[in-house]
């Protein structure tokens, strides 16, 4: 057998600063002053915050320990679902950290900024390139405020047409931000069921279609890893009864370089820089949602926007009909030079990601069919779905599986989504990982399989050689401790 990432080695412990701190340690030494000493006012003598009082190594040590206690992505695979937390070249990292850049404010004039607006136009137009849809903003701070973005300009669009609608139709394999974006802008979404090979069908669409729904929100690939081959055919549908079609792009990195977008009849869709595009993500963000339009829907793209005139770059509000500002400033900014330099950097490469995270995903699904239950067996895109039906006769669940996996140094998979599968386990392995790493990632999941069937009671404790062991989930998400 393989050597597993995980081991029951040093695991440190690490007590709160003020239980290390003693009075007179100092981690740096101020140099001799060279004006007199004075008194600090009253006002800041007074009972203020009770700093630790520690040495160099103390604070070195401790947030060292506290970094070891973390699972990241530089030091595991990191097979989220519906996420893409793959490895990112740092060379982006670097590109995003170049002073001029980093410390470029936002109150900058045009004319002192004219790389920075440059970049943002060279980014609007590659985004145009990989994806078909000739207009774009980058504005969106997220994905889900691009979800937004995308009802705000169906809405407008509806509004000048001569009549507002009420709804939204979204897929149950649909991300599940879909149906709040739409909800906040005032349509009521309405559910569509997939069909019994995982995606949507014409027929299902149809039935619910009519002349009170603004638009549909697609998630293509979906949330299965499927592709929804009746894309075209649903949006001539969509189109022919006056509705718009939304897709939502956070899984495009199955299909970079390979599908024209504009082409299966999508009027708007929001990219995730932050998960295609080589910017790493987790944590609340930082991120960013770019929105692509037809050219018919450019006039309701958000403002400011970046105009290009002879060689000069500057930002124009001059667009009566935008849906208007979505936030403060810009964007996150470093994430798009991040994925400028991704772009940059792998020029027509970018369809190789794509086949590779398809390859790894399809790998993964060979490998493990019969192990676990593979609700849809039939060819999937960039992650796949498994259930845990083979070992509920041994009364083991989807989380006592991947508890255990964490005893083995892997980072758990996504468990339990999405909705229209039981005890689902999903998968993205994403195309930056090795065959290598993916075999001993599956021989850890068929071990876990084999004790769910020979010793589950084991597995319902596990996991047992983390830092720390199986918490109260339900307790903690119904009765968190924000402090103390």
């Amino acid at each position: 057998m393989n050597r597993f990432p995980g081991a029951a080695g040093l695991v440190f412990n690490e007590p709160l600063l003020w239980e290390k701190g003693r009075p007179g340690r100092t981690a740096f030494s101020l140099p001799r002053p060279d004006v007199p000493a004075a008194p600090l006012p009253e006002e800041l003598t007074a009972d203020g915050p009770d700093f630790p009082d520690l040495s160099e190594p103390e604070l070195v040590r401790h947030y060292t320990r506290l970094s070891q206690w973390n699972f990241c992505v530089d030091s595991g695979l990191y097979p989220l679902g519906s996420c893409t937390m793959k490895y990112n070249p740092k060379i982006n990292e670097k590109q995003a950290a170049r002073p001029a850049l980093a410390g470029a404010s936002p109150w900058l004039p045009e004319d002192l900024a004219q790389g920075a607006l440059k970049l943002m136009h060279d980014l609007e137009r590659l985004l145009a390139h990989i994806t078909g849809l000739p207009a774009v903003t980058l504005q969106p701070a997220a994905g889900a405020q691009g979800e937004l973005a995308g009802m705000l300009i169906i809405h407008a669009c509806q509004r000048e047409r001569g009549g507002q609608r009420t709804k939204i139709l979204v897929p149950d394999t649909a991300h599940g931000t879909n149906p709040a974006s739409a909800a906040l802008c005032g349509y009521q979404p309405v559910g569509v069921s997939s069909g019994p090979d995982g995606v949507l069908t014409f027929e299902a669409v149809a039935s619910v279609m009519d002349d009170r729904t603004a638009g549909i929100m697609m998630t293509n690939p979906n949330t299965l890893g499927l592709f929804e081959a009746n894309c075209r055919s649903i949006a001539d549908l969509v189109h022919e009864r006056g509705g718009l079609v939304y897709m939502d792009g956070a899984n495009l990195n199955a299909v970079m370089g390979i599908v024209d977008v504009a082409a299966l009849g999508v009027d708007i869709l929001h990219l995730n820089l932050h998960k295609t595009f080589s910017t790493p993500h987790g944590g609340g963000g930082p991120g960013a949602g770019p929105v692509c339009v037809r050219s018919e829907l450019e006039p309701y793209l958000p403002v400011p926007r970046v105009m290009e005139e002879n060689g000069r770059y500057r930002l124009s509000e001059d667009f009566p009909r935008s849906i208007g500002r979505l936030h403060a400033f810009h964007g996150n900014f470093g994430v798009m030079i991040k994925a400028l330099s991704y772009i940059l950097s792998l020029g027509p490469e970018l369809k190789t990601v794509s086949q590779l995270a398809v390859l790894n995903a399809n790998y993964l699904r060979k490998r493990l069919a019969g192990v676990f239950h593979l609700p849809y067996d039939r060819p999937c895109m960039h992650e796949c779905v498994f259930t845990d039906r083979f070992q509920r006769p041994h009364k083991v669940t989807t989380l006592d599986m991947v508890k255990r996996l964490m005893d083995f140094g892997f980072h758990p998979p996504t468990i339990y989504f999405p909705l229209v599968v039981e005890g689902a386990l999903m998968i993205e392995p994403t195309e930056t990982e090795s065959k290598e790493d993916l075999d001993l990632f599956i021989e850890a999941l068929m071990e876990v399989a084999r004790e769910a069937a020979e010793d589950p009671e084991a597995l319902r404790r596990a996991p047992g050689l983390t830092k720390v062991r199986r918490l109260d989930e339900t307790a903690a998400a119904r009765k968190p401790r924000l402090c103390g």
